[in-house]
């Protein structure tokens, strides 16, 4: 019970796995401008999910977004 107790009393959400997969793959395919696998993930995630589902896929999307890119090195070999 000190100031640096890491320990939380509330429970962690119930994660739909699946989904969360889902946000990665949407997000992967969108740095890599791939417009066939973003359409068909998409089409499997569907409208009709409800609130919580969303949710998930939008961590998942956050949690690949939150790694920086890797900087693109120079053609040196002209």
């Amino acid at each position: 019970m000190g100031i640096f107790n890491r320990k939380s009393n509330a429970p962690e959400p119930a994660r739909n796995d699946e989904m969360v997969e889902l946000g990665r793959d949407y997000a992967i395919a969108r740095r890599h401008r791939d417009t066939k696998a973003m359409n068909r993930i998409m089409r499997q995630v569907g409208n009709d999910k409800d609130v919580t589902d969303l949710s998930d896929f939008r961590a998942g999307q956050e949690s690949y977004d939150s790694l920086p890119p890797i900087p693109r090195t120079r053609n040196r070999r002209r």
